[in-house]
Formats: structure tokens, sequence, C-alpha cells
């Protein structure tokens, strides 16, 4: 089930992603089900593209990765 808005998004990613990272979520999400037809694919694919550019910090928060 691809997500058209955030707001349909599982509350795991939005209550924990900045709008960014939700965003990438998304998109490598509805991505990865369309090619792949498996729901759980698709989400260890989506959790691999925001993990490239943000990281969980010791507060627990999601923050973007300083390069």
């Amino acid at each position: 089930m691809p997500y058209q808005q955030l707001r349909e998004l599982p509350d795991s990613v939005k209550n924990h992603l900045p709008k960014h990272a939700q965003e990438i979520f998304q998109a490598a999400f509805n991505n990865a089900e369309k090619e792949y037809d498996q729901e759980e694919r698709a989400f260890r694919v989506a959790w691999a593209a925001v993990k490239r550019n943000y990281e969980k910090g010791e507060d627990g928060n999601w923050h973007r990765k300083l390069e």
C-alpha cells in the first residue's frame, strides 16, 4: 500500500522522524513496494534510505548526519 501523504505513514515514522526524513521514507517505501510488491521488504528499504542521511541520537531523536 503506497503512502500518498505523510500523514498516512505509520506512527513509528511520523512520531520519530523529522519531516525531511519522512519524505525520504515515503519515497523509498513507495518505490520499493512497487518494485518488489513486498511490504516487509519495502519497510527495510525505506529505513535503509533514511539511515543514509539520518541517525538516531543518544536523546532518542533522529538527526541529520553531519558530513
